[in-house]
């Protein structure tokens, strides 16, 4: 399984917009593109010293890496955008691709 991994860090003026537009859209649109088989969101619990906001991981499994680069390629761009629109600066993201193991 390959896991694309989005971490975001959530200015606390737009904490609660942003977990509706997560809960009620955005989930929703990720994984309707059928490219993702679950998700799952944590909740960071130690801040850095300098931190403010609230900092979330998202993770999306999908069954190999071709899904994850059609993802990438078709549906990305217009769904990141979104979040920019509707948050501008008061989010920021950081995104990593990490593949299952097991011994």
């Amino acid at each position: 399984m390959i896991i694309y991994n989005v971490t975001i860090n959530v200015d606390n003026s737009i904490h609660q917009d942003w977990i509706n537009w997560m809960r009620n859209k955005h989930l929703a649109e990720v994984m309707a593109t059928g490219l993702f088989v679950e998700y799952r969101i944590l909740k960071l619990l130690n801040l850095q010293e300098d931190e403010t906001g609230t900092t979330y991981a998202i993770q999306y499994k999908s069954k190999n890496r071709a899904d994850y680069e059609e993802y990438q390629k078709v549906f990305a761009p217009a769904l990141q955008a979104e979040g920019r629109a509707l948050f501008g600066d008061k989010f920021v993201a950081f995104r990593t691709l990490l593949e299952e193991v097991n011994w």
